[in-house]
C-alpha cells in the first residue's frame, strides 16, 4: 500500500510503465468534470471508474481485495476513511469471484483519512475497505484507477 498526495505522484513512476501512465492520466485530466461510469486509459490493461456517494457508517464497510488488477484510488472531492490489512492476516468471507476480480474478506484492520488530492495504491496483499464516513458524513467524488497486472 502507499498513500500520498498526487503532487508527488512522480516519485512512483519508477515501479511500473502503467502505474506511470496511470499517474500521469489522474495529473493531466480534470477528473471533476468526468461523469460517474468507466473510462479506459489504455484498453482493459488500465482503466479508471469514477464514482460519486455518501460516506458510510464503518458497520457498512466491506473488506475486499483483487488478485489480476492493484487499485489506485484518488479523492477528487470530501474526504474518506479507508481501512487497509495485510491480505494474509484476514478470513475468506466468501470464494474470489474471478469475473468481477474481486474477493471478500472478514477480519481487523487499520484506518488512515485520504482528503481531496490523495491517492491511495492497493497491491492485490492489500486487503481494503473504502468509502467510510472519516467525522460525518459526506459527499466524495472518486477515481478508481485500475491497473492490470
Amino acid at each position: 500500500m502507499i498513500i500520498d498526495k498526487l503532487s508527488n505522484a512522480k516519485q512512483y513512476y519508477g515501479l511500473s510503465k502503467r502505474i506511470e501512465k496511470a499517474l500521469k492520466y489522474l495529473e493531466n485530466t480534470d477528473l471533476s468534470k468526468l461523469e460517474v461510469g468507466k473510462y479506459e486509459i489504455d484498453g482493459k490493461n488500465i482503466y479508471v471508474s469514477i464514482a460519486e456517494y455518501e460516506t458510510k457508517n464503518i458497520e457498512q464497510g466491506k473488506w475486499e481485495a483483487h488478485r489480476k488488477y492493484l487499485d489506485i484510488q484518488f479523492i477528487i472531492f470530501g474526504k474518506e476513511k479507508m481501512g487497509y490489512a495485510p491480505i494474509n492476516e484476514m478470513k475468506m468471507k466468501n470464494e474470489y469471484n474471478q469475473e468481477k476480480d474481486i474477493l471478500f474478506l472478514e477480519g481487523d484492520g487499520n484506518y488512515l483519512v485520504a482528503n481531496e488530492g490523495t491517492f491511495i495504491l492497493f497491491a492485490p496483499e492489500d486487503a481494503h475497505m473504502p468509502g467510510i464516513k472519516a467525522c460525518e458524513q459526506q459527499f466524495v467524488k472518486k477515481a478508481v484507477v485500475k491497473i492490470l497486472l
